[in-house]
């Protein structure tokens, strides 16, 4: 049986990108009636990824081109139609998937911009509009920014390791989960703070630059590694990066030095060797030594094999001399932490008779894991310097106090007074509005620059890997005081 071929993977349509109690969800409301009903749904996470102090929101240019063309295909409703429940009847009509096949988007949708830096519970995204549509949205909507925000987050602790000098690298596509995987986390990885990537499709679609050396199976291909250097170099005589460890490293640079004195001699520069395996805080020392021995101070040393932010801070504090991070696996794999886990929730309704809204809440016998809510918005609150100070959750439906309590949610005795001349920004953004857009969205490199940005405005005991100082986070008091109300309205009483 031949198998379908491979472009089939990614169909025009994407609507279907969605898990099947989205749909079976959204059958239930037209049902019932409540397809365009008001709602209100925010897209979060709880804690932040790698035992870290902060996040990196990424991945929202991804989700507003999905949301630009969403629509159900012929090819979509036909296999929908196909679908059956245990007793063998169809699982949707004819008639939803006529709705289906007529929806417009008309939501709104609010969300922090790329970049920007986010801690547990802050609401990424914001989308208020009719129930089915809104509902439709979370898979798709978690998927992507999700993942983008993880490898981004990855990315800028990396670059946090490597200090602003340093080159990073991207060089994981092999080990990545698949083509698409590997695409997103070539985008992500330069948005956190990577340089270049070695995904050519990923150069292609987003304008990352490539870079890339040659692999050991170069080497392996020639008499010895001279003769393979010197071939090399033939190809690309500006651009040339020897690879040196194929069977002995030190030796190997040696051999590099010769035939970049005869790249010399014919105007060109050796612009760098790599090291994949070994000692590499000695081997780089060794080699910038021998290097810098034969005049050849401006060969950059690139390193790879498995590096990420707490081993290049090791490799740093041995004194490596690598100027040039190729990071590949666990980059791109967000290795040591598999999924961001963002959640997608309910926290508004509007009331049946259209006298305002009902504000919904999820319980849960862990506390963390408790909703908040409310049309919420971030407010971020900035010290004297222009640095990020404390962020408040507060509801946009009810009106703000002329003094301000920010009380942290899981702690109710940590409370932050806010002057009223504090200087303030709120973080989530106008995307859509009634299903149109309204935000000129940045370029990938401007969103790479304004990650930069954000995250040097932490402090550094926020950006510190081992334990890092709680960012204050908190709820407006009369935000934390209705939801207080709203849990014990909600919660069963119990005998003992």
């Amino acid at each position: 049986m031949n198998a379908a071929p491979l472009s089939g993977l990614y169909a025009p349509s994407l609507a279907l990108v969605t898990d099947l109690y989205q749909l079976t969800m959204a059958y239930g409301y037209w049902q019932q009636g409540l397809q365009d009903r008001e709602a209100v749904f925010h897209l979060y996470f709880r804690k932040a990824p790698f035992q870290g102090g902060y996040a990196v929101a990424a991945g929202l240019a991804l989700a507003v081109d999905w949301v630009e063309n969403l629509k159900f295909s012929e090819d979509d409703l036909e296999y929908l139609g196909s679908l059956r429940g245990s007793k063998g009847g169809v699982m949707f009509p004819a008639e939803f998937l006529d709705y289906l096949r007529h929806m417009q988007f008309s939501c709104d949708i609010d969300a922090v911009p790329e970049g920007t830096v986010v801690f547990g519970n802050e609401p990424l995204m914001r989308i208020q509009g009719p129930l089915l549509q809104a509902q439709l949205l979370e898979t798709a909507l978690l998927t992507l920014i999700n993942f983008q925000t993880l490898i981004a987050t990855k990315a800028a602790r990396i670059r946090e390791a490597t200090g602003p000098s340093d080159q990073i690298l991207e060089f994981g596509l092999r080990r990545a989960q698949g083509f698409d995987g590997g695409l997103g986390a070539s985008r992500a990885a330069f948005l956190g703070g990577a340089d270049a990537t070695s995904n050519v499709l990923a150069g292609q679609r987003y304008g990352i630059a490539v870079r890339g050396t040659h692999a050991h199976s170069w080497v392996m291909s020639f008499a010895d590694e001279a003769t393979a250097f010197a071939a090399y170099a033939k190809a690309f005589p500006d651009d040339s990066v020897f690879l040196v460890d194929t069977y002995d490293t030190i030796e190997g640079v040696r051999q590099a030095i010769k035939v970049a004195r005869d790249m010399r001699a014919n105007g060109h520069e050796l612009a760098g060797i790599r090291l994949d395996s070994g000692d590499l805080a000695y081997l780089s020392r060794e080699a910038r030594a021998v290097l810098d021995e034969a005049g050849f101070t401006n060969t950059r040393i690139v390193a790879s094999n498995d590096l990420e932010e707490n081993l290049i801070t090791s490799l740093k504090q041995q004194g490596a001399r690598i100027d040039t991070w190729g990071v590949g696996t666990q980059l791109v794999t967000a290795y040591n932490q598999a999924a961001l886990g963002g959640v997608y929730k309910l926290a508004a309704l509007r009331k049946a008779d259209d006298s305002g809204w009902d504000f919904t809440i999820k319980l849960s016998e862990q506390v963390a894991k408790t909703s908040i809510p409310g049309i919420l918005q971030v407010r971020r609150y900035l010290n004297e310097y222009g640095k990020p100070r404390a962020d408040m959750l507060y509801n946009t439906a009810e009106d703000l106090p002329n003094h301000l309590i920010i009380i942290d949610p899981a702690d109710s005795t940590r409370r932050l007074p806010i002057r009223p001349d504090t200087p303030f920004r709120e973080l989530l953004e106008p995307v859509f509005r009634k299903g149109q857009r309204v935000l000129d969205l940045p370029t990938l490199a401007e969103s790479r620059a304004h990650a930069q940005r954000e995250v040097q405005s932490l402090d550094p005991s926020v950006r510190r890997f081992l334990n890092p100082h709680t960012f204050p986070v908190g709820l407006e008091m009369g935000l934390y005081e209705y939801r207080t109300r709203l849990i014990l309205e909600k919660r069963p009483m119990r005998s003992a």
